[in-house]
C-alpha cells in the first residue's frame, strides 16, 4: 500500500492529511454532541414552574445550575426577565445562536476538505498526465502501450485517492449537520415553553 501511494505523487501527502485532519474533526464533534447535556424538559419545566410563580431569582439559579445549554439560554433571559417581552426574545435569539454556533464548530472545515480533496486528486491526474506527454515527446513519440499505461495509472491514482477520502467526509458533515439540526430543534422547543410561561407571568403582574 506504501509503494502504491508513492507512486501518486507529492499531492499524496496533502490529500492524507485531509483525511486525518477530516477524521479529528468527526471524531471530536462527535464527542462534543454525546456529552451535550440538554435535559430541556426538565430544566425548562423546573425554571418555568418557578418563573409562574413569580420566583424568578430562584429560576435564575436552578438555570445556571443546570450547567447545560438551555440552562444557559434561560440564564440569559432570566438577567432582562423584568424588561419587555421583545427584549427577553431577543437575548434568548442571541443565546440560541451562540450554542448553536459553539456546536457548529470545524463543520465549515469539514465541509471544505470534501471539496477540496477530490479537487487534489485532479490536480495530481493532471501533473502526472503532463508528465507522461512530456516523456513521450522526450522519446520522440516512441512509446509502447505498456509504458503509456503505466503512466496514466499512476497518474490517475490521485483522483481515486482524493474520492476516496471525499465521499465519507461528506457523508460524515450530513451526519453531523443533520444531529446539529437536531440539537437546535430542541433548543427552540425549550425556549418556546419558557417563553409562554414569561407571558404568563407577565400577565399576572399586570392583574
Amino acid at each position: 500500500m506504501i509503494d502504491l501511494l508513492s507512486k501518486g505523487g507529492i499531492l499524496v501527502v496533502p490529500i492524507f492529511l485531509c483525511s486525518v485532519l477530516a477524521l479529528a474533526i468527526f471524531v471530536e464533534r462527535l464527542i462534543h454532541f454525546a456529552r451535550l447535556k440538554i435535559r430541556e424538559d426538565a430544566v425548562v419545566a423546573e425554571v418555568a414552574g418557578l418563573v409562574r410563580q413569580g420566583d424568578y431569582p430562584e429560576a435564575g439559579v436552578v438555570a445556571g445550575q443546570s450547567n447545560s445549554p438551555m440552562g444557559r439560554i434561560l440564564a440569559h433571559a432570566l438577567e432582562v426577565l423584568e424588561q419587555d417581552r421583545e427584549t427577553v426574545e431577543t437575548v434568548i435569539a442571541h443565546s440560541m445562536e451562540e450554542e448553536v454556533r459553539i456546536s457548529s464548530r470545524y463543520l465549515s472545515a469539514l465541509a471544505t476538505i470534501g471539496n477540496i480533496a477530490p479537487l487534489l486528486g485532479l490536480l495530481g491526474t493532471v501533473l502526472g498526465m503532463i508528465k507522461a506527454f512530456m516523456v513521450i515527446q522526450e522519446m520522440g513519440g516512441k512509446v509502447n502501450a505498456a509504458v503509456l499505461a503505466g503512466g496514466i495509472w499512476e497518474a490517475m491514482l490521485t483522483t481515486a485517492l482524493g474520492l476516496c477520502v471525499a465521499l465519507p467526509v461528506m457523508v460524515a458533515h450530513g451526519y453531523l449537520s443533520s444531529r446539529l439540526d437536531t440539537y437546535e430543534a430542541r433548543l427552540q422547543h425549550g425556549t418556546v415553553h419558557f417563553i409562554k410561561a414569561v407571558g404568563y407571568w407577565q400577565l399576572e403582574r399586570q392583574k
